[in-house]
């Protein structure tokens, strides 16, 4: 679901861009209010988990691939405002380090996986769990809403791919963009997201949900005791994991590179052409391409990548946290 460069106009990006800034505004104003700074930390725990799910990618129904976000168990967790940041922020570093997403595209993504995906989930979560008030509710509540986060985000971006070739073409005619209409785009973003990718994010919202709310409840509720060790203990086992993601083969749907899109099969037949503005747009080099290293094994490469994603995401966190004036020294000014 991370939207590359150039597969989305200028003009698109710079809506979807402009719309991120209110939300990402609001966003940090409610965390500065509702956050403390003992508990700021904590979203840089949302963000590494949030980082880490994304390198799992799964096989999809069509060849291609796909993964869960994570954004709704951040907004369980945290708050719908601080999974909007958290995501955003392990979208950033995803892109400038990894070059997964675009850097134009930024805005794009972060509209569809750190906006809808967490809102949608959150309040279809909060849904549930005010009309089914027990444990069994919170869970059902997490499930659905995860569900319902991910499905929603893709539609986003499936209606932003497909509207390009029917606002965006050059004067022969032929996209200057994603070539592919809604009526291609929604199916192929949204079968295998129900299908596969919606599941795998129930699965890991609920699994990590309930394993923060037994070893460690002081993360989701007040007074509670919280134990981090070992949430970091799951953190590094899922760092240790990550290759795992490198067994799904194939590209996932939308984000091909400049020599994969012309020989997509599409309908029973292949492209056989390379969009014009794909092919002379906004060319970006990230450091560590695909989460890989230069002259390491593509596991190890994997490794480092989400040891230096997950230690970026938490340090940036912790630095905010230092900056953050608490309640009581407020209280004292």
């Amino acid at each position: 679901m991370h939207i590359p460069d150039n597969y989305l106009s200028p003009a698109t990006c710079a809506v979807l861009g402009a719309a991120m800034v209110p939300v990402l505004g609001v966003s940090i104003k409610k965390v500065k209010e509702e956050i403390s700074k003992a508990k700021l930390p904590q979203l840089g725990i949302g963000a590494a988990f949030s980082f880490l799910t994304m390198m799992f990618n799964v096989p999809l129904p069509g060849g291609t691939t796909g993964h869960a976000v994570g954004g709704t168990l951040i907004a369980i967790l945290l708050g719908p405002y601080s999974a909007c940041l958290a995501v955003s922020v392990a979208l950033l570093i995803q892109a400038l380090m990894f070059g997964d997403g675009g850097i134009l595209a930024f805005g794009a993504n972060a509209f569809n996986m750190a906006f809808v995906l967490p809102f949608v989930g959150y309040f279809v979560y909060k849904f549930i769990r005010d009309r089914v008030q027990s444990e069994k509710g919170e869970i059902i509540g997490a499930a659905v809403g995860s569900y319902f986060g991910i499905n929603v985000a893709a539609l986003c971006a499936a209606i932003e791919f497909g509207l390009q070739p029917l606002l965006f073409k050059g004067a022969d005619g032929q996209p200057l963009y994603c070539p592919y209409p809604l009526s291609v785009s929604i199916p192929a973003m949204l079968i295998p997201h129900l299908l596969v990718a919606g599941v795998v994010e129930l699965l890991f919202t609920v699994f990590i949900y309930a394993f923060i709310r037994k070893v460690s409840p002081g993360m989701i509720y007040e007074g509670a005791k919280k134990k981090s060790k070992a949430v970091y203990g799951l953190i590094v086992a899922l760092i240790c994991l990550t290759p795992l993601g490198l067994l799904a083969t194939g590209t996932a749907w939308g984000e091909w590179g400049m020599d994969e899109i012309q020989e997509v099969i599409t309908g029973g037949s292949a492209l056989n052409y390379t969009p014009s503005g794909m092919a002379n747009g906004f060319s970006f080099s990230a450091l560590m391409p695909d989460y890989s290293v230069s002259g390491l094994p593509d596991a190890v490469g994997y490794i480092a990548s989400a040891v230096v994603g997950v230690a970026l995401v938490i340090i940036i966190f912790k630095i905010i946290a230092a900056f953050k004036k608490d309640a009581a020294a407020k209280t004292k000014a």
